[in-house]
């Protein structure tokens, strides 16, 4: 299943990268059409909001019946303050990457893939602020761990820790290209 998830989502960050443009304001229905976009020949579920609770080591993410209104406020209060995500420093950027990451991740809007479709949304405000497609390598493998930290740090709105690995990942995908 992995490497199915893999080779879609590679396919459809193509298609992503030709339809939202830099004067682009994501929305949360983007977030779903991508999603179904990418998940629709695996899940059939692809694209709507999870209708269960899920947590994962432990940590609960929101209740699946306040996934609608939390969506809409992320799309009110959220996407259309850092979308279209404009260049003004990388300490900027990194910061509406992370907030905007963050609250998409504690949201948890599908049952499978949120954690990819949140970094899709990232590499796509990225290229919006003029920046290469991102490279995620520094927060795998040991890196995870401060990761997790950051997600769950955002539930007190605090986003300084993602906000440095944004500003980590950023110089990575910069001195990459």
């Amino acid at each position: 299943m992995d490497v199915a998830e893999a080779r879609a989502l590679t396919q459809a960050m193509e298609a992503f990268v030709a339809q939202y443009d830099e004067r682009h304001r994501f929305t949360a229905d983007d977030i779903c059409e991508m999603h179904r976009r990418w998940m629709s020949g695996i899940y059939p579920w692809a694209g709507a909001y999870r209708k269960v609770n899920i947590s994962k080591g432990g940590f609960p993410f929101a209740a699946a019946n306040r996934v609608p209104a939390l969506m809409e406020g992320y799309s009110r209060e959220v996407l259309a303050r850092y979308t279209p995500c404009r260049p003004s420093g990388v300490t900027e950027v990194a910061k509406a990457l992370a907030q905007t990451h963050v609250e998409l991740v504690l949201i948890h809007p599908f049952r499978e893939g949120n954690g990819r479709i949140a970094r899709a949304l990232s590499t796509l405000m990225g290229l919006q602020a003029g920046l290469p497609p991102l490279d995620f390598g520094s927060i795998t493998g040991k890196a995870t761990k401060d990761y997790f930290m950051a997600i769950q740090r955002g539930m007190d709105r605090d986003y300084r820790l993602m906000e440095r690995l944004f500003e980590a990942i950023i110089e990575r995908s910069v001195a990459g290209t």
